[in-house]
């Protein structure tokens, strides 16, 4: 894409997000996510149903009537997000996953940057492609979104664990962390845990309906976009076909499992999915938690 493209594409997104922050996530997202904890913020006469506990016995006396301290959650988060840009990510039929990466990415940025939380990024391959300190405000969101946009990958593979080690060490403050991929990486559980035990770690899966299905063709010729490996298909073989749609299951099990081991939450997004009502339901399923 050139200069005025890029500028077009983040407008387009920007406006997008805005809508569905305004119009659909409006609370939902606050809700979901809560405080680091409370903070004090001021004292009220003692009202019938307030906490004995947190009655001001100091103003109290000095008054000769019961006061109530009144607390307030502190509110401001960091919101981190993880985005795979290795090769496999610009695959996709109708969209890539790329694609619908950015969509998600941006519209959580908007929706943390109308809650007043830090937003930042770590775009990785099978190495860290950048990183993007924390910080408010609507220029920095759209920031990371023109960066996603833009930012090439100079590996193919795919390291989770490097972009989970990366986020732990420079996070030290307990966040919110959205690591964004199609999960083609099977050791990154131990930088998981370890990023777990600080941070609210939520996965989002993106997917294409052909990694898990392949349409009937005949003789396909393929090659694996972030090894270069070529291989041969039958695809007019109902049992590879089967074979290869049964792997592609046992891999969005494992990576589930991997994600309930560590108390994180995994979601599942294909690429021609309405991923507005996958978030929605999030968002709802977490305010009821």
């Amino acid at each position: 894409m050139d200069v005025q493209e890029i500028i077009k594409k983040v407008r387009e997104l920007e406006i997008k997000s805005k809508i569905l922050t305004r119009h659909i996530f409006a609370g939902e997202y606050h809700s979901a996510f809560k405080g680091r904890g409370m903070l004090y913020k001021e004292v009220r006469e003692y009202q019938h149903g307030d906490d004995i506990r947190f009655i001001d016995w100091n103003v109290s006396a000095r008054f000769n009537h019961p006061f109530s301290k009144v607390f307030e959650e502190e509110r401001e988060l960091t919101v981190f997000f993880l985005i795979d840009i290795s090769a496999s990510s610009l695959f996709g039929t109708s969209q890539t996953k790329k694609d619908i990466v950015t969509q998600i990415a941006a519209v959580l940025a908007f929706s943390a940057v109308s809650n007043n939380d830090k937003t930042g990024a770590v775009l990785f391959s099978d190495k860290i492609e950048k990183y993007i300190p924390p910080k408010k405000g609507k220029e920095h969101a759209l920031y990371i979104v023109r960066e996603l946009l833009t930012t090439e990958a100079s590996g193919k593979g795919t390291k989770i664990s490097e972009a989970l080690r990366r986020f732990s060490n420079s996070n030290r403050q307990s966040s919110i962390c959205f690591v964004i991929s199609d999960f083609i990486d099977p050791g990154f559980e131990d930088a998981l845990k370890v990023a777990a035990k600080n941070h609210d770690v939520i996965g989002i899966k993106v997917y294409d309906k052909m990694d898990r299905i392949l349409p009937d063709v005949g003789m396909l010729e393929a090659e694996d976009a972030e090894t270069g490996t070529r291989m041969v298909m039958d695809t007019s073989d109902y049992l590879y076909r089967k074979k290869y749609e049964e792997e592609f299951l046992l891999h969005a099990a494992n990576c589930k499992s991997v994600f309930e081991k560590t108390g994180s939450e995994l979601l599942h997004i294909r690429t021609d999915e309405d991923y507005v009502k996958i978030l929605q339901k999030f968002f709802l399923k977490r305010n009821r938690n």
